[in-house]
């Protein structure tokens, strides 16, 4: 059914509480729903319900377009100065000799592992140490242009940035603007976790501050960078924790428009310290990216890791408001992998994403870092007869 004939199903409906036909009727004019709104429609909405509405907004600001992208990582460290509970990939300095750090020399030579191959990003993030400074990243930064000049660099998260500015006694400003010299393209949406302060101290006591976080993103944007924002749900925080941390980003984005996508992060409870907290489910899954998608009015895209959350939830995903998957990836990250996502090894062709998406009668666009079209694969046909087989999932109309 088109979605604009079940919302109007839906507010026929005489068994709809008054105040989701209030919230509805809200978003069939197009306007903005408040904060009360938010908390409601966590606590009270249906998954249905959440579904009509935040397909409606994606298919008017995508229609069916689903966006990828072709890309690798590079993690430079796992070694981290800081002790975030939620933490299954960093060790402590003091427990270095678990994990690793490479030079610039190391990170090169994973550059030029992909020569000749199609990608159009390298994502770059991981713990934080003292010797990958300021320096290090710049140099870094002028050796991968001079080596591949149309490579985006997407690098680092306010937390490493806070530390490394910190340590040169630069102001965030003087920071992003100097690593844009030298090469940086935007910045991933890392750190954010929950930006309240009653849950920060008690997953992320010694990282940044949320003002912290927001003023670094805020000062990339009047440089003209991009960046993308996230939010690690399903913890210790509750509902109104999570539409504090939309609309402080939402209010920035009103402010900059700098921000490009959304990307909600399931807290994953394996091998770290907060292995006593239970995950949440794949419904709860899609409500968040459902009231993500209806509360975040004014960021384009929301994104989906399926690295993350799995294939099949990605796909199902499609439906409740995700308009973007990320990327091919490949098994050079571990971040998801070791916090127990299902995917172990996390790799996908582009071939299996686009089958992927078709699955669902979504159309599969290669995106660039910044949603420039590289390729639509919507009547693209593959010479290979031989198909990867997924799940088949039933079709949420």
């Amino acid at each position: 059914m088109d979605t604009s004939l079940q919302l109007a199903f839906l507010l026929g409906d005489a068994g709809l509480p008054e105040r989701s036909k209030a919230i509805a009727e809200k978003v069939q004019r197009s306007e903005r729903i408040s904060f009360d709104d938010g908390v409601y429609l966590y606590e009270h909405a249906e998954l249905g319900y959440l579904g009509v509405l935040a397909n409606l907004i994606r298919e008017r600001k995508h229609g069916d377009k689903t966006y990828f992208n072709r890309n690798f990582h590079i993690e430079p460290t796992n070694v981290c100065v800081y002790d975030c509970k939620f933490c299954s990939y960093s060790r402590l300095i003091k427990n270095r000799d678990e994990g690793w750090e490479m030079d610039v020399e190391g990170m090169i030579d994973i550059l030029k592992k992909y020569d000749g191959e199609p990608v159009t990003e390298v994502h770059i993030t991981g713990g934080v140490v003292p010797k990958q400074n300021l320096e290090f990243y710049s140099e870094f930064f002028r050796r991968a242009k001079a080596h591949r000049p149309e490579l985006h660099i997407k690098a680092l998260t306010p937390v490493e940035y806070y530390y490394i500015f910190k340590k040169a006694k630069l102001s965030h400003y003087e920071g992003m603007r100097y690593l844009k010299d030298a090469g940086l393209d935007s910045m991933p949406g890392g750190g954010a976790e929950i930006f309240h302060p009653e849950i920060r101290q008690q997953i992320a006591h010694d990282k940044c501050t949320a003002e912290q976080w927001l003023d670094i993103h805020e000062q990339a944007h009047k440089l003209g960078m991009r960046s993308n924002a996230t939010m690690l749900y399903g913890h210790i925080e509750q509902f109104w924790h999570r539409v504090d941390h939309m609309e402080r980003l939402r209010q920035l984005q009103d402010s900059t428009g700098g921000f490009q996508a959304f990307i909600p992060l399931k807290f994953r409870n394996q091998h770290n310290q907060m292995s006593h907290v239970s995950e949440v489910s794949v419904v709860e899954d899609l409500r968040n990216y459902a009231v993500a998608r209806i509360y975040m009015d004014n960021f384009d895209h929301i994104k989906a890791y399926w690295a993350m959350i799995s294939r099949q939830t990605a796909q199902l995903s499609l439906n409740f408001g995700v308009d973007d998957i990320d990327g091919t990836l490949d098994d050079t990250t571990k971040i998801y992998a070791m916090a127990g996502a299902e995917e172990q090894r996390p790799a996908m062709s582009t071939r299996e994403l686009v089958e992927l998406i078709r699955q669902v009668r979504r159309k599969p666009i290669e995106r660039d870092t910044l949603y420039n079209v590289v390729t639509d694969f919507t009547d693209v046909i593959f010479e290979e007869e031989k198909r990867p087989q997924f799940y088949k999932l039933p079709v949420i109309n």
